[in-house]
């Protein structure tokens, strides 16, 4: 009996953040004049669509948790990288480098972020906190304080839904979205580089011990992280058809409460991809179904927030028993 209770917990903690996004859609579904509208087609797709900007750059962000950092820079990143974009392409410049560009920028920063982090060793929070509003500065300086209304770009179709009173098909934005959390999940389970994240982040010292560059890693680590946060800028850009360097404000902490929902530790050492885009699609579905509720802004604030304490003190709950 004792030898299946590792297994119980384990297939509790894979199974908590799908069965809390269940218990969300019964909410709504219980509500018989949310429920013909709220289950249909039309419906999932908006809440797909709407999940994409979060899941991607969750992607990102569950490995910086997992390696027991933060990154409070993320809304200024995808507002700046949306900015650079729209830029460029009013400036004539191919598409294709355009993604470049866009991604790129927004794994510089991240390089910068991890560089300054390992470097002088100091907290990702205030690193990321100061980012925050150079990148915010620096996407109105670019934009001129305004929005950047670029000509009609091939880009567009990444968040462009056709058909929009069915499920199918899906914009590109969505299945991309998918196949690079299957990616990652690949490298964070299967890979030496995603094992290294886990053992940074659950006991920095012993890693350091066992050999591995710490320093080096956590660059690597928020580079990596600053490229999906790019391409959620791109996301950004796509969905809106222009750069506005006021956009994403408060992004970072719909990314870290996705995390948290699906089953991060904030102190590092634990955490899924697949429990990150659990908590992101719950999100979008528990703004999706206030709004068909008529739920005012602030309650679905207190909602969400409510939600993440409940996420944050189950898991250290849960915690607490496996060391007990």
């Amino acid at each position: 009996m004792a030898s299946d209770e590792p297994r119980i917990a384990a297939a509790l903690k894979f199974l908590g953040p799908l069965l809390g996004l269940l218990f969300v859609m019964g909410v709504f579904v219980a509500n018989r004049e949310v429920r013909p509208y709220f289950l249909s087609g039309a419906n999932f797709k908006i809440v797909l669509t709407q999940t994409v900007i979060v899941a991607t750059c969750a992607l990102g962000m569950t490995m910086i948790i997992v390696s027991g950092g933060i990154d409070l820079s993320l809304g200024s990143v995808v507002a700046l990288t949306s900015v650079v974009g729209a830029t460029l392409l009013t400036k004539s410049v191919s598409p294709v480098w355009v993604v470049v560009a866009t991604v790129g920028s927004g794994a510089l920063i991240g390089l910068i972020n991890g560089a300054t982090i390992a470097g002088f060793r100091l907290l990702p929070f205030i690193v990321t906190l100061g980012m925050m509003g150079v990148g915010r500065g620096a996407a109105k300086w670019l934009a001129q304080n305004q929005t950047v209304i670029y000509p009609e770009s091939p880009l567009n179709n990444l968040m462009k839904p056709e058909s929009p009173q069915t499920l199918f098909p899906l914009p590109p934005g969505v299945w991309l979205t998918i196949t690079l959390a299957l990616l990652m999940t690949v490298v964070m389970r299967r890979t030496v580089f995603g094992r290294y994240i886990f053992a940074i982040g659950a006991n920095e010292t012993a890693s350091r011990f066992s050999g591995i560059r710490v320093q080096r890693h956590k660059v690597l680590i928020y580079t990596a992280a600053g490229v999906f946060f790019g391409l959620g800028g791109l996301m950004q850009m796509s969905r809106l058809t222009q750069g506005d360097p006021s956009v994403a404000v408060g992004l970072e902490l719909d990314v870290i409460a996705a995390g948290v929902i699906g089953g991060a530790r904030l102190n590092g050492g634990s955490g899924s991809i697949f429990g990150s885009m659990i908590g992101a699609l719950m999100m979008a579905v528990l703004r999706n179904g206030s709004n068909q509720s008529g739920w005012p802004t602030y309650l679905q604030e207190i909602i969400i927030g409510v939600v993440i304490i409940i996420a944050v003190g189950l898991d250290k709950l849960r915690h607490g028993r496996a060391r007990s």
